[in-house]
């Protein structure tokens, strides 16, 4: 749950920012492209992080599934308030982001247990 929530507060304030660069700023949404993508990465990468370091195993898996929750909350979000569906480009996206949160997940699991293993 940690995971989630950073995840979702990550997203809003990124979105805040950008929306006030964009907003206040002669930048276009495609010149930031490549920005909110990495930072989207990053997002992922740290909830999956905080999931697996908090459960102190089986980092794979709580990494994933926090990845899947989070594209599971965008797909409803999408197709409930918007009547869409993924497109191929989005289900690689959403892919590449449970990759991602594993990848957190796995490198929470295995930081929190050598600073447990050195404290003792």
């Amino acid at each position: 749950m940690y995971g989630l929530i950073f995840i979702l507060v990550f997203a809003v304030l990124s979105s805040l920012i950008f929306a006030f660069i964009l907003r206040f700023t002669s930048a276009k949404e495609v010149s930031l492209q490549y920005i909110i993508t990495a930072l989207s990465f990053i997002g992922l990468f740290g909830g999956g992080f905080l999931s697996g370091g908090k459960h102190k195993e089986n980092g794979w898996l709580i990494g994933g599934l926090t990845g899947l929750i989070y594209s599971l909350a965008v797909f409803l979000f999408q197709y409930l308030g918007y009547d869409r569906l993924f497109n191929v480009e989005q289900v690689i996206y959403h892919t590449c982001y449970t990759l991602i949160a594993m990848m957190g997940g796995i490198l929470g699991v295995n930081i929190s247990t050598n600073n447990s293993r050195r404290s003792v």
